[in-house]
């Protein structure tokens, strides 16, 4: 498995992570003293506010930035791209996004947005990196 693949991996789960840290304060209570509601979790989560709702926001963009970057990975393996580059731009990918979740949770909205344009240039940039 290249490190690239390993990358496709880690990108699929990150927006697990962000539904574990929105969900986070509401573990160990009971549902009527505001713990989370495995019932109606889309309710219980739509009624979060501060950092927990910008973790959840944060997994919908996870999964939304998801497809591109997969497809890219794939497209530039196909093209038989130099795979250093591939995994280059794969981890790039990565750490945008670890740092994008950071800042979204730290409520930085311009710096949020910056970074988000660095994963999406990551993600694009395997588009074309094949050569022929």
């Amino acid at each position: 498995m290249t490190l690239a693949n390993t990358c496709i991996i880690v990108a699929s789960l990150l927006p697990i992570v962000c539904a574990g840290i929105a969900k986070s304060r509401g573990f160990g209570k009971r549902r009527r003293d505001g713990g989370y509601d495995n019932h109606q979790p889309r309710a219980w989560l739509s009624g979060l506010s501060g950092w927990q709702a910008r973790a959840n926001a944060a997994q919908a963009n996870s999964f939304e930035a998801l497809p591109l970057f997969i497809a890219g990975v794939l497209a530039a393996q196909q093209m038989q791209a130099p795979q250093a580059t591939v995994d280059a731009l794969a981890l790039g990918f990565i750490g945008a996004r670890i740092a994008y979740i950071a800042a979204y949770l730290a409520d930085q909205a311009t710096l949020r947005s910056l970074i988000w344009f660095a994963g999406l240039a990551c993600s694009i940039a395997l588009f074309f990196v094949g050569g022929q």
